[in-house]
C-alpha cells in the first residue's frame, strides 16, 4: 500500500523533494513493487519523464508502460551498437508501439572508441544523454544492485549531476527475478544475452563472459572502467 509520504510527494514540485524526503521514499520503495515505484514517478513528474534504455532487455519498458504507454523511450544510437541491438530496438519499438526518441550521434571522422577511449563515452553517451533530458525533471533507469559490485549500493531515488531525479525501479531485482519477469511477461531479449553477453554496450568494447563471472566484466575488458558515465 502506498504510504502517505508517497502521496504527499506527488504533489511535491521537484525543487520541494528534501533530503529528508528523498530518503524515507527510498525505505519505502525498498519494499515496494517497481510498478509502484514507477507510478509515483508517472503521477509525480510525466510528462517531463523519461526512461532510458539499453536494450539488453526490455524489462523496464515493459513494466513501464503498463503503468503509462505513452512515456518517452530514449536509445542513444551511438554508431557503434551490435546490429543485433539495433534489431532489438524495432523488435520492442513494434511490440509496444514505444514513444521512442532516438538520440543519434554525428558521424565522427575518427572512431573516437580507438583516438580517445577514456573520453569516447562521455563524448557520445553522456552527451546525448543530456540533450535528451533537456527539459526533464526526472528519468528511469533499469540499473540493478545485482549487475555489478560496483552497483550494489545503489539507491533507487537520487539526483543525478544534473540536478534531475533519477528512478532505479528495478534496482533490488535479482537476476532470477529478471528471468522470471520476461519468462512470465514474454518479454523482448536481445538475442546477444544467449551467446554470453549478460550486459550489452557498443561492439567495440562490449565481450562475452565466462558463466557466472561478473555480468559486466566484459565491458571494457582489461582496462580501469566500470561505467560508460550514465549513471554516475
Amino acid at each position: 500500500m502506498r504510504g502517505s509520504l508517497i502521496d504527499m510527494a506527488m504533489t511535491l514540485p521537484r525543487a520541494e523533494l528534501s533530503p529528508s524526503d528523498m530518503a524515507a521514499l527510498n525505505e519505502q520503495f525498498e519494499r515496494a513493487p517497481a510498478t509502484e515505484i514507477i507510478r509515483w514517478a508517472v503521477d509525480t513528474f510525466h510528462p517531463h519523464l523519461a526512461l532510458t534504455a539499453s536494450m539488453t532487455d526490455a524489462v523496464l519498458i515493459d513494466l513501464a508502460v503498463s503503468v503509462e504507454p505513452s512515456i518517452e523511450v530514449v536509445f542513444i544510437d551511438t554508431g557503434y551498437h551490435f546490429p543485433e541491438t539495433l534489431e532489438t530496438v524495432e523488435t520492442v519499438r513494434r511490440k509496444y508501439g514505444l514513444n521512442l526518441k532516438m538520440m543519434t550521434v554525428p558521424h565522427h571522422a575518427e572512431e573516437l572508441w580507438k583516438v580517445d577511449p577514456e573520453n569516447c563515452c562521455s563524448a557520445i553517451k553522456v552527451g546525448q544523454l543530456d540533450r535528451a533530458l533537456m527539459g526533464k525533471e526526472a528519468w528511469m533507469s533499469g540499473l540493478r544492485r545485482a549487475e555489478s559490485p560496483t552497483r550494489a549500493n545503489a539507491p533507487i531515488l537520487s539526483l543525478d549531476l544534473r540536478g534531475l531525479v533519477k528512478i532505479s525501479p528495478i534496482a533490488t531485482w535479482s537476476d532470477l527475478d529478471v528471468q522470471g519477469y520476461i519468462k512470465d511477461h514474454d518479454v523482448p531479449v536481445n538475442p546477444l544475452v544467449d551467446q554470453g553477453y549478460p550486459s550489452i554496450g557498443c561492439q567495440p568494447c562490449t565481450h562475452p563472459v565466462e558463466p557466472g563471472a561478473d555480468p559486466r566484466s566484459g565491458r571494457w575488458a582489461g582496462k580501469d572502467k566500470t561505467e560508460c558515465g550514465l549513471h554516475l
